[in-house]
C-alpha cells in the first residue's frame, strides 16, 4: 500500500485540557492479541486517556489498575437478559467486574449491550430493567456518582437523519427509546450514539459528497443546510449527532448529552468497496480528532462537546463479512500504526529518542527479503548475530531477522538522515524487541517492555526497491537536510 511520502506525525494527544476527549475501542477478533499488558503500554505510549472495551475482561482490567486510563466496561449482549430478569445477577456483576477493580482501576461507565435495539430486538423488554438493576447495585455500592450506565445505539433507529431538526426516531422503539432517555436523566447519564459517516456516504447513492463524510471544506454552492433552521453542516457527522438531538427533542426529552461510542473508517476494503482506502481513512480519524479537540457541539448544541470513541485499536481480522469488516483498526499488534496519521490539534512534531525499527507484521515477505539483503549488506547492519546458532537467530523468520537488521542499520545511522521505511514494511516502536539473550541495538539500558508503548510515527524518506536487483536504494543525501531539520525541531520543543 502506497501512501506517499506524507509528513505526518502522531503527537500522541487524545485529549485536552478543555475537556473534550477522543478515546478508542478495543474489539478482540483478532489474530495474534498482544497481551492485556503490551495494550496497556500501546495505549498509554499514544497518551489514550478513554478506553471502550466491549465486555469485561478481567486480565485488561487488572492490566490497567494505575493507568489514568479512563474505562468504559460492557455488558455483552448476551449478558443483557440475565442481568434484565435477575437483579442480584446485576449486583453479582457489579461486584465482579466493577467495585473489585476501583479505584485502582478508573472504570467510569458500563455500556449494557450492543446496538440492542437493531441486533437483538428480542431482547429489548428486558434492555431498560438491566439498565435499572445495574444501577440500583451501584447505589447499594456507592458507586453511582462515580459510574455511570448507559446503552449503545446505532444511527438506524433514526430512520432519516436529514434534515436534522426532523429528524425522529422510529416509532417502532419510541416507547422503549423514551424509557432509556428517562433512565439517562434520572441518572444524570448521556446517550450512547454509534454514527459512521463512511456508512451514512456509502449507502446514500451518492447525495452527499465523499468531501463531506471526510470533514473536508465545501465549496459554497455545496454547502450543507437544514433548510428549517438554515444551519450549516459541515461534516456528515455533525449532522448525524444533530439528528440525535433533534430525536430527543422530539420526545420531550433535554439536557442529555450525547457520546459518540463508536465511529472511524475502514482502511481497507473489497473490491466493491472503493471508499476504504487508506487515505480516506487517514483523513477521516485526523479531521474527527481535530474537530471533537475544538470542544464545540453541532449547531443545535454548540456548547455541549461532543465526546468520541474511534472504532476501533486493532484490525479484527477473524470478523465474518466483507474486507472492510476486518480493516477498521490504526494500529498493528505490535504497536505500528496501519497508516500515517496526525493525532494533534497542533502542528507541533513529537517523537521518542528510545525507539527501534521493527518489521511490520503480515510485510511482504519479498520485500522484507530485499530489505534485509539491504541493511546486511549496502546498509551496513552488522547481521551476526541473526544467523544460525546465533542469539537472535531464533524465531526463524523473516520478520525477526529483518527487524534485527532494520534495527541495527538505523540506530546506527539515524544521526545521518537514515529513516525507518524500507518499501513500507518498517515502523518504528518504543518497546524493545529483544528478547532472551537476544538484545537489539540501542537496548543495553533497557529491558525488554520497560518502555511501555510504541510511537506510531513514520519518518519520510525516498526508500525504492530496485527492479529485479534485490537491493534497496535509500537516498541519504537527499533527505538529509529535512531530516536534520525535524531532529532539530525535536530537540526544541
Amino acid at each position: 500500500m502506497v501512501l506517499g511520502n506524507l509528513l505526518l506525525f502522531i503527537a500522541g494527544i487524545f485529549s485536552c485540557a478543555s475537556g473534550a476527549f477522543v478515546g478508542i475501542n478495543i474489539g478482540t477478533d483478532v489474530s495474534n492479541m498482544p497481551s492485556a499488558p503490551e495494550v496497556v503500554a500501546i495505549l498509554k505510549a499514544n497518551q489514550i486517556t478513554h478506553l471502550r472495551l466491549y465486555d469485561a475482561d478481567a486480565h485488561m482490567l487488572k492490566a490497567l489498575a494505575d493507568s489514568g486510563i479512563e474505562v468504559m466496561v460492557g455488558i455483552t449482549n448476551e449478558e443483557v437478559l440475565g442481568i434484565g430478569e435477575s437483579p442480584s445477577k446485576a449486583a453479582a456483576w457489579i461486584n465482579q467486574n466493577v467495585a473489585a477493580y476501583l479505584p485502582s482501576t478508573n472504570i467510569t461507565s458500563i455500556a449494557v449491550g450492543s446496538e440492542v435495539l437493531t441486533t437483538i430486538p428480542n431482547l429489548v423488554p428486558v434492555l431498560v430493567p438491566a439498565m435499572n438493576n445495574l444501577h440500583k447495585a451501584l447505589v447499594a455500592s456507592n458507586l453511582n456518582f462515580m459510574v455511570k450506565v448507559s446503552t449503545p445505539q446505532a444511527m438506524d433507529i433514526i430512520p432519516r437523519p436529514f434534515p436534522p431538526s426532523t429528524a425522529t426516531f422510529n416509532s417502532s422503539w419510541s416507547a422503549t427509546v423514551y424509557q432509556i432517555l428517562q433512565f439517562l436523566k434520572n441518572t444524570d447519564s448521556y446517550y450512547m450514539l454509534n454514527a459512521y459517516p463512511y456508512f451514512g456516504y456509502t449507502s446514500g447513492n451518492g447525495i452527499f459528497p465523499l468531501d463531506y463524510a471526510l470533514f473536508r471544506s465545501l465549496p459554497s454552492v455545496k454547502q450543507i443546510v437544514d433548510p428549517n433552521t438554515l444551519s450549516h453542516y459541515d461534516s456528515m457527522f455533525d449532522a448525524l449527532v444533530d439528528a440525535t438531538y433533534y430525536s430527543i427533542e422530539a420526545l420531550n426529552m433535554s439536557g442529555i448529552p450525547i457520546v459518540v461510542t463508536e465511529t472511524g473508517w475502514p482502511w481497507l476494503g473489497g473490491a466493491n468497496e472503493p471508499d476504504a482506502t487508506a487515505d480516506n481513512a487517514e483523513t477521516f480519524n485526523s479531521n474527527l480528532i481535530r474537530r471533537v479537540l475544538n470542544d464545540s457541539g453541532p449547531p443545535s448544541q454548540p456548547k455541549v462537546p461532543i465526546n468520541t470513541y474511534i472504532y476501533e485499536l486493532f484490525n479484527e481480522d477473524k470478523r465474518p463479512g466483507p474486507v472492510s469488516e476486518k480493516n477498521w483498526g490504526l494500529f498493528f499488534t505490535n504497536g505500528s500504526a496501519v497508516y500515517t496519521f496526525s493525532l494533534s490539534t497542533s502542528d507541533q512534531i513529537t517523537g521518542n529518542n528510545s525507539d527501534f525499527c521493527v518489521a511490520k507484521p503480515n510485510a511482504d515477505p519479498g520485500k522484507l527479503q530485499a530489505g534485509l539483503d539491504w541493511a546486511c549488506g549496502q546498509g551496513g547492519a552488522s547481521c551476526n548475530a541473526i544467523q544460525e546458532g546465533q542469539p537472535c537467530y531464533l524465531p526463524n523468520t523473516y520478520q525477526n531477522h529483518a527487524s534485527y537488521a532494520y534495527n541495527d542499520y538505523y540506530q546506527k545511522k539515524r544521526s545521518v538522515g537514515a529513516t525507518c521505511d524500507f518499501d513500507g514494511t518498517a515502523a518504528t516502536t518504543t518497546v524493545d524487541p529483544g528478547h532472551g539473550s537476544c538484545k537489539f541495538t540501542g537496548s543495553s539500558n533497557i529491558t525488554p517492555n520497560s518502555i511501555g508503548g510504541f510511537t506510531t510515527t513514520v519518518a519520510p524518506g525516498p526508500v525504492t526497491l530496485q527492479g529485479g536487483s534485490g537491493t534497496m536504494n535509500l537516498q541519504v543525501s537527499e533527505i538529509q537536510p529535512l531530516i536534520s531539520a525535524l531532529f532539530l525541531a525535536l530537540v526544541l520543543l
